[in-house]
């Protein structure tokens, strides 16, 4: 990742010089990814998000300001551009908040056909359905206990975590708003991914624009 970065800045560097570069200077090395569990034969296939606004993925994340009260993350993500749509912070977030936020970014983007998401109280909840019926966007829940089944918002959780949640203190509700969004921004438009050939998630969606306008027009 740190290798990409900077030769998208311009340097042109060895790998290797920078791995030890980094070593150096103490930095953490990448956590460990999780193993991966394969959807077995018997069960439903899984939804694939093939199109910008074809599938997001919602979870839930938590953590505390210095004074001990909770934060509560609502985190969006395009499955097909990995985009962190928004990243909502507050001290709870009910289905009618969630609703709120999702109406903000179709405002945004469009309507997605469908989300994903897991079986917490506020994504079974009559007023999210009811949303989702009148807004003809479908919903797809994954099998309780079965976090491997919305891989892509579990990826993106974790490095919320390593990155950002297990590194800042947060002093207010305000302050944590702040930096939060301003992490959203960096991972969107600076930080290049992997699995997008080298690209940023906001660069994703412009290239599939870009590429599939003239047949949509």
């Amino acid at each position: 990742m740190a290798t990409r970065i900077v030769r998208r800045e311009g340097w042109h560097v060895n790998r290797k010089r920078v791995q030890r570069l980094w070593r150096q200077e103490g930095l953490k090395r990448p956590p460990q990814g999780r193993k991966r569990r394969r959807v077995r034969l018997d069960t439903t296939e899984r939804l694939t998000a093939r199109r910008p606004n074809h599938v997001w993925a919602i979870d839930f994340e938590f953590d505390e300001t210095t004074d001990q009260r909770r934060l509560k993350l609502a985190n969006i993500v395009d499955e097909c551009t990995r985009e962190a749509l928004a990243m909502r912070v507050g001290r709870h977030c009910t289905a009618e908040d969630l609703i709120t936020e999702l109406e903000a970014l179709v405002v945004t983007y469009g309507a997605p056909a469908s989300l994903r998401c897991d079986n917490g109280p506020e994504l079974i909840a009559n007023a999210l359905r009811e949303w989702c019926r009148f807004s003809r966007i479908g919903i797809s829940y994954i099998e309780p206990g079965s976090p491997w089944e919305n891989p892509y918002i579990e990826s993106f959780n974790g490095r919320v975590r390593d990155e950002l949640l297990n590194i800042e203190e947060f002093g207010s509700l305000l302050e944590a708003q702040v930096v939060v969004e301003a992490w959203r921004i960096e991972y969107n438009t600076y930080r290049p991914h992997g699995a997008l050939a080298g690209l940023t998630p906001a660069e994703t969606r412009v290239a599939w624009i870009t590429e599939h306008q003239p047949a949509l027009s």
